[in-house]
């Protein structure tokens, strides 16, 4: 499998800038049915990622996105393979990881994307259970 992560990636990144408040992160999740927001510099860098469960609790809303997102943003360059992306996540027990080209922000991928990667292959156990002992015959 040779996929590169700009193949599964979404490109429509919808971004936010530090000033923006937890009432407009929280409205721009809604209407655009996504959940977790980058939060980019002024030269399109990532500067951090809030995501929906940084917006559970009690929150003042018009705290501004640099007081609750995430610092530590994990990117991945767009050319690298999907394995790479996986593998991030799952390290980082994470679900959305900012892709970037030239250090600035060009799409997202999360594990939802990963899965549909897996949903369009078949599936097949490498090692699939014995039906029973011997050649292929059922236990008695």
């Amino acid at each position: 499998m040779n996929v590169k992560i700009n193949d599964l990636m979404t490109t429509r990144v919808i971004t936010a800038q530090p000033h923006h408040t937890i009432d407009h992160l929280r409205g721009l999740m809604e209407r655009n049915q996504v959940h977790a927001v980058p939060v980019i510099g002024p030269e399109g860098e990532a500067l951090g990622i809030v995501s929906s469960a940084d917006l559970v609790g009690e929150l003042k809303s018009q705290t501004p996105a640099s007081q609750i997102m995430s610092k530590r943003v994990h990117t991945v360059p767009a050319y690298s393979d999907i394995h790479v992306a996986a593998r991030v996540m799952r390290k980082h027990h994470i679900h959305h990881l900012v892709v970037t080209h030239e250090k600035s922000v060009v799409g997202i991928i999360s594990s939802f994307d990963l899965l549909k990667l897996v949903e369009d292959r078949r599936f097949v156990a490498k090692n699939p259970p014995n039906q029973g002992k011997g050649r292929g015959q059922p236990e008695r």
